[in-house]
């Protein structure tokens, strides 16, 4: 690796600054107090997973011991805070070779305010609200530190946000406008620190919390496969399997990116993971620097956006939107797939252009139409093997009520057989990128890692499969069980090999302590910056629950976008983006979902549209992590312009472009939630991946301004439209025949009692707003009751009468369905009474997918056009 060793070491240190820290002591003791920081903190992570706390405190009956899980989250931001101060300078001229006193300082303060939560955590208990002095100073030493420690992690942009709403808090009541808009009219010191450290509303939120008990697994997870090679194993699968295409190592990036992408929690890291083989390695077949390193970029971010783990933010979306697990990976499924597919084709199209070829490769050929039936058959298996699961902890079932045993023996087995067939193959190891040009036999690569499977396999297992006698585990359980696994598996699957292979065992059982320490360390030190980065979150949270202030942002959007719901998106989308400058994924969502989500919901209500909680979610989070390769700040693009040795600039300019094909589902799913397979059965959901990923190839190929020949431009206009026919075949049925029977007056009620069972109702509300006192609209929906529209609306809490050819709405007691949106929002006892202005039932319309007809007929004239034009076979 002559010629890449400076740019890898660039991005290396790239990665340290913006990940694990760029501090590297000379003395040997703060560096050992760094590692041993390091892995005290995994190591008490892990135990907080585990269920010892309440067997040590059941047995000894010291409560002691379940305090410590209660309390765990004040102890986290307490390690975070402390490893985030030695391990990054404060200043670019802070010296990296030793920790200042200034450090020493910084981090015992830190400490101390967070402990302090634990020690005296009873006297707290007894003056809620009342905070004594100490408490108010201590929580200043706090959120001092705090933001010290995110700003030397993770820079400023997270610090200004930060302080903005801090100052909101302050300072809001100030402003009349924003006074009239939220009804806040300021906080004292007191309570305003009270509210952000000394309670779980503020620092020491659900984002915090959910950082302490889920998303440190992961990330350990993680950094455990990596050190013990797994990570290594992806990539080659993925040059095995790929490399021999044309323009083969650019797709081997994608599919190796998306494999580490969804384990990852950052995409800075994945870039420089895989970039550091694949960016070489698609320049020497011919990309041009800034085209290789977009490549890396625009894989590595999208892979933020594949379950399992999108970043850890699957975690907090399960407790912002309030539904299970399973549900957040299905949503999120189908888009990052056909993303994904799609980057594929672009680099095809790209290697196309340029008349590339793939890489040299041992043994037989694979061909891309084999590869793409193993792909679509893969989904098939992906099915089968989920249901063999499900057969199995059936079965399993009768000898495991009260234990796990029987699948520990399947497991163990099944682990063994696996590392004996690695064992009669090389071990998986990079090669030189500067080397031949050769890509591996497909066979003994995946067999030679496929052991690496097995925890992945576990964490699948009990986040998603689930039989009568056994429910799934929770999302912190199933991290905890795959990454004890994952951590027998860093410690044997050398020393088992070298057993198999007739070897000596002390070398590989050194080399598998060396690498189960060596994530204990990784995992701890991608941490810091997720760590101060959802207790900084956690300020802007709290600053809404306190004040508002998320009004103000809705109102301002609201007024710029005057009621068209097209611009209010564009204007999120670009907030959203602004917004996730720089921000690790975690921090990133829960910033973007606090201040825009709330803004798509209310202002899409006033505008007729009801958008899914989980769409709007994941709307933002699309656009917050596109920030990642969005210039200038976008960090991935930095790291991999650090390999390419391109311009970081036109990398990430180039890696957006690619990204457009990502930008643009958010607005389709938003409003076509078939793609997001919400209410879709299995037979209906195949149907929607073939077609969205046909007219997401489309989409890719009209961009790209190829498809089976060079596009000309209006053929890359009718590509684009027929894509539009595919995803959004709903607005065309539209101009057809309205989507919705309307009726105003007595009659809506009428009309309420027609809908079949299934079926929600459309109530458009208008009243005067409790806070501005003028006339707004919203809309909401109600479950249909066929035939009898008073227990319709009764059993949603909605109490409607006639008064002079009027539906007039009562207010709705608290508690019932509908009291938190216009029960709060609306002044019933106002000179204007609320309305029920407009009842809306679904119309008995054709099937959407009759338009796809024409559109594929159209896509087959389009296909006859440009074969005649076409210079070379199109795989």
């Amino acid at each position: 690796m002559t010629d890449t060793t400076q740019p890898a070491r660039s991005a290396d240190d790239m990665v340290a600054e913006a990940d694990t820290g760029a501090r590297n002591p000379s003395a040997r003791w703060q560096a050992n107090l760094i590692i041993g920081t390091c892995i005290v903190w995994s190591l008490f992570q892990l135990y907080i997973a585990s269920r010892i706390p309440g067997v040590v405190a059941q047995a000894t009956g010291m409560s002691i011991f379940a305090n410590i899980v209660a309390q765990a989250r004040f102890v986290h931001l307490a390690f975070a805070i402390a490893l985030a101060t030695m391990a990054f300078p404060l200043f670019k001229s802070s010296p990296r070779d030793r920790i200042p006193l200034y450090d020493w300082a910084l981090m015992i303060l830190g400490i101390s305010a967070c402990l302090y939560l634990v020690v005296f955590r009873f006297e707290i208990a007894d003056r809620p609200g009342l905070w004594s002095t100490s408490d108010i100073v201590m929580s200043c030493i706090g959120m001092g530190v705090l933001m010290v420690s995110v700003w030397r992690s993770l820079g400023l942009p997270l610090v200004i946000i930060a302080g903005a709403f801090v100052l909101f808090a302050f300072f809001g009541g100030y402003s009349e406008w924003a006074r009239n808009i939220t009804n806040y009219g300021g906080a004292s010191l007191s309570k305003a620190l009270g509210h952000y450290w000394m309670q779980t509303e503020g620092v020491f939120g659900v984002a915090l919390g959910v950082s302490t008990s889920m998303i440190f697994l992961f990330v350990l997870f993680g950094a455990l496969l990596d050190r013990a090679g797994g990570g290594g194993w992806f990539i080659k699968v993925a040059i095995a399997l790929l490399g021999a295409l044309r323009g083969g190592p650019a797709k081997a990036s994608v599919l190796s990116s998306m494999l580490t992408g969804m384990i990852s929690g950052s995409s800075i890291s994945n870039t420089v993971t895989t970039g550091t083989f694949t960016i070489p390695l698609m320049k020497r077949i011919g990309f041009p620097a800034e085209k290789a390193g977009a490549v890396e970029v625009a894989s590595s971010t999208n892979g933020q956006l594949t379950p399992p783990v999108m970043g850890a933010a699957a975690f907090l979306m399960v407790e912002y939107v309030n539904i299970p697990y399973i549900e957040v990976v299905k949503h999120a499924f189908l888009p990052a797939v056909i993303s994904y597919i799609a980057l594929l084709y672009i680099v095809h199209l790209e290697a196309l252009k340029m008349q590339m070829k793939g890489l040299e490769k041992p043994g037989r050929h694979i061909g891309p139409a084999l590869i793409l039936i193993l792909f679509l058959s893969g989904f098939l298996f992906l099915g089968a093997c989920t249901y063999g699961m499900i057969l199995l902890r059936t079965v399993l079932d009768g000898f495991m009520t009260e234990s796990v045993y029987g699948g520990l023996v399947v497991v163990a087995i099944l682990y063994l057989v696996l590392v004996y067939f690695a064992s009669r193959y090389p071990d998986v190891a990079m090669d030189d990128p500067d080397g031949p040009l050769r890509a591996p036999r497909l066979t003994p690569t995946l067999l030679g890692g496929a052991y690496f499977s097995l925890p992945i396999f576990i964490l699948v297992w009990n986040l998603m499969v689930r039989t009568e006698n056994l429910d799934r585990l929770s999302p912190s359980l199933s991290a905890y069980w795959a990454t004890i696994f994952m951590i027998i598996v860093a410690l044997t699957h050398r020393p088992l090999k070298a057993f198999f292979r007739g070897e000596g065992m002390g070398a590989a059982t050194v080399q598998g302590w060396r690498d189960f320490i060596d994530g204990l360390i990784l995992g701890a030190r991608n941490m810091i910056g997720i760590g101060v980065a959802t207790g900084a979150a956690g300020i802007i949270v709290g600053t809404i629950s306190l004040t508002g202030a998320h009004q103000v942002i809705g109102q301002v959007v609201e007024v710029i976008a005057g009621g068209n719901i097209w611009i209010l998106l564009i204007l999120v989308a670009v907030m959203s983006l602004i917004l996730g400058m720089g921000l690790p994924t975690t921090a990133n969502y829960i910033v973007v979902s606090s201040l825009m989500a709330p803004v798509i919901l209310s202002v899409g209500a006033q505008a007729g549209y009801i958008f899914p909680l989980i769409a709007v979610h994941l709307f933002v989070f699309y656009f917050g992590i596109l920030a990642d390769d969005t210039p200038p700040v976008g960090l991935a693009a930095y790291a991999a312009a650090a390999i390419s040795r391109g311009d970081p600039i036109k990398t990430g300019v180039q890696g957006f472009a690619y990204d457009i094909r990502t930008a643009l589902l958010p607005f389709l799913f938003i409003f076509n939630t078939d793609l997001l397979l919400i209410d879709v059965g299995p037979l209906k959901a195949v149907f929607v991946f073939f077609m969205a990923l046909i007219a997401m190839l489309l989409f890719a190929a009209a961009t790209q301004g190829y498809f089976i020949a060079k596009s000309r431009k209006w053929e890359s206009a009718v590509l684009l439209f027929i894509a539009f026919m595919l995803f959004r075949p709903d607005y065309f049925l539209d101009q057809v025949a309205p989507k919705y029977v309307e009726a105003t007056g007595p009659e809506a009620v009428e009309l309420i009692g027609t809908a079949p069972e299934g079926d929600f109702v459309r109530l458009t509300i208008t009243g005067p707003d409790f806070d501005t006192a003028q006339m707004r609209p919203t809309t909401i929906s109600i479950p249909a009751v066929p035939g009898d529209p008073e227990t319709a609306l009764s059993d949603q809490g909605l109490t409607v009468f006639e008064e002079n050819g009027v539906l007039l709405l009562e207010e709705p007691f608290p508690g019932t369905p509908h009291f938190e949106t216009i029960g709060i929002e609306y002044d019933y006892y106002g000179d204007d009474p609320v309305q029920v202005t407009m009842v809306q039932v679904e119309n008995d319309r054709m099937p959407k997918e009759v338009f796809f007809i024409p559109a594929l007929l159209l896509l087959l004239g389009v296909v006859a056009i440009q074969r005649r034009r076409a210079t070379q076979p199109a795989f």
